[in-house]
């Protein structure tokens, strides 16, 4: 069993959640205390965060200039166009990007911590375009540091690898690693064996193309889910797409079928109890879009003890839940 409590004490501190999808991120901050307030402008993604976490979620299209409340934390993970506008590499001045708001938002909010996740890709091709980034963010005078982490290294049955950039005035360290790492088999327990009255097979001529396609990859290990070890990354394309990639269970009698929310939310982290809203692309689009519940609980336990008081007084909580991801 893999359980994270709630803290005793809700610190008087107010995390805003920008981009928040559904709610990922602030879902670990909440589980570290934090009060959480998010912006989305996907309808389905707002309301699964408003149906599980204490904080609001307002369906929102930000935009530069909007007006924020009071916060002491600023977090999200903005929508990235630069990477994919084939040349027209504008950078900041891509209107259709999502970290000008981010930064506008640090700008208007001045917190004392900020965090943004992104695509591994910002270290690599794409590294002249953080670059930019974190020059804009050091102008607003903040220690400006990033960190690729891999959510397997904290409590996350998963192989996913994304950049965490942090700001801070004060003091800040990334959490250190988990001594173990959860495997697949694990987190999905008897799930992994089950036949769901909803379950989809693939055909023969699906898996002649998956034979296909892994050989055309030089694939070294067949895609089926392995139990023995975290999954491979949970991405929108490979849970909601019919393609080679796709994530899928190869049963005992030989039959393969792909996997379900429920099954995916377990390998993203997301505790059983957390609901989702919408159809099921809809649902694992929100999966695959997500920061892991559990990696961002790690780093929210380094922000309180870091950065702020310990010594807050408690209040209410809406309710008392626990971050319990399976069974």
């Amino acid at each position: 069993m893999l359980l994270k409590p709630w803290e005793d004490k809700v610190l008087n501190k107010t995390v805003l959640d920008l981009f928040a999808g559904c709610g990922g991120l602030s879902l670990g901050f909440e589980a570290s205390g934090f009060k959480t307030i998010g912006y989305e402008m996907n309808e389905d993604a707002s309301e699964t965060y408003n149906r599980n976490l204490n904080g609001v979620c307002y369906p929102e299209f930000l935009e530069v200039g909007f007006e924020y409340p009071e916060a002491q934390i600023v977090i999200g993970g903005p929508p990235c166009q630069p990477f994919s506008v084939g040349g027209n590499q504008k950078g900041l001045k891509d209107s259709r990007d999502g970290f000008p708001v981010f930064i506008d938002a640090v700008k208007r909010v001045e917190p004392e911590f900020f965090l943004f996740e992104n695509v591994r890709g910002m270290l690599y091709k794409n590294k002249w375009y953080l670059e930019q980034i974190l020059d804009a963010l050091e102008d607003l005078d903040y220690t400006v540091e990033f960190r690729m982490l891999n959510a397997k290294n904290y409590d996350v049955p998963q192989n996913r690898e994304r950049v965490f950039v942090v700001g801070y005035r004060g003091e800040f360290s990334y959490p250190a690693k988990s001594q173990r790492k959860i495997t697949a088999g694990e987190a999905l327990g008897e799930m992994a064996k089950s036949v769901p009255d909803s379950s989809k097979f693939l055909n023969e001529s699906m898996d002649k193309y998956i034979a296909k396609y892994e050989k055309a990859s030089q694939c070294i290990n067949p895609r089926d889910l392995h139990m023995d070890r975290p999954a491979r990354t949970l991405t929108c394309r490979n849970l909601a797409g019919s393609t080679g990639d796709m994530h899928r269970i190869r049963l005992d009698d030989g039959r393969r079928r792909r996997i379900q929310i429920r099954e995916a939310a377990r390998l993203q982290s997301f505790p059983d109890w957390f609901d989702f809203h919408g159809n099921e692309t809809s649902v694992f689009y929100q999966i695959g879009n997500a920061v892991p519940p559990m990696l961002a609980y790690n780093i929210a336990k380094q922000v309180k003890d870091n950065l702020l008081d310990k010594n807050q007084d408690r209040i209410v909580r809406k309710r008392d839940i626990q971050l319990q991801i399976f069974n």
